[in-house]
């Protein structure tokens, strides 16, 4: 979305259950259809992957992603990697009970297929606060290659709490103004090409009748006619 005017500059209709490899594309999308050099990217949380965030912000396009806990340990009462705190200078991790853990080696994670640094310590044989941290004889960390580029996008959203709010703001009303528009049953039409041309004329009609708002009937037929 244009947060000025609020248009859709760009869509994409996919079949995948998730958004988390589309933000580059749809981020690069915008930025061409709105002619301009950077852009900043304001994202949901279903949008978060290391990959996509890294490849937007080495192409100029700064992004504002919160990040998504998949791990079980916050339900289930113990710490989270979020709360063992990175220490650059040293390239060690501080747990929760002041201890460090230091890098131990590296692996592959064929899933995700990225080069991760482990991190562990020797302390958790003693520790007095184990059971709120790990099941296993003792914790161990993993930090990806380029994770570096995920803090400093999280240090800005923490600095910046309103782009969130803004996201929201500016592309919940959108949404609901097309659903509205069609209907209950949503898409009436069938295959992936053909549900891509019916949002097309949604978005369509949707910016039309906004820059209408904006220009005016008069303003804007004079535009098109330009």
């Amino acid at each position: 979305m244009d947060v000025k005017n609020h248009l859709i500059p760009a869509h994409a209709v996919i079949n995948s259950g998730d958004d988390r490899d589309q933000l580059y594309s749809m981020a690069e999308k915008a930025r061409k259809a709105m002619g301009a050099d950077t852009l900043e990217v304001l994202a949901d949380a279903g949008y978060y992957d290391g990959k996509e965030i890294v490849a937007c912000e080495e192409d100029n396009l700064t992004t504002y992603v919160p990040k998504t806990d998949t791990s079980n340990s916050k339900a289930e009462g113990r710490f989270s990697k979020a709360d063992f705190q990175y220490i650059a200078e040293d390239d060690e991790y501080r747990c929760p009970a002041d201890q460090r853990l230091i890098y131990s080696g590296d692996t592959f994670d064929k899933k995700s297929q990225k080069h991760l640094r482990l991190y562990r310590t020797s302390g958790c044989k003693d520790c007095k606060i184990k059971e709120q941290c790990t099941k296993d004889k003792a914790r161990k960390i993993s930090r990806w290659e380029r994770e570096d580029v995920l803090d400093i996008m999280q240090q800005r959203l923490e600095e910046n709490p309103e782009k969130m709010l803004e996201r929201k703001q500016t592309v919940e009303h959108p949404f609901g103004t097309l659903k509205d528009w069609m209907g209950a049953t949503h898409f009436l039409m069938k295959t992936l090409e053909h549900v891509n041309t019916e949002m097309s004329l949604h978005v369509l009609a949707y910016n039309m009748k906004r820059v209408m708002n904006i220009m005016g009937v008069k303003g804007f037929m004079q535009a098109m006619q330009a």
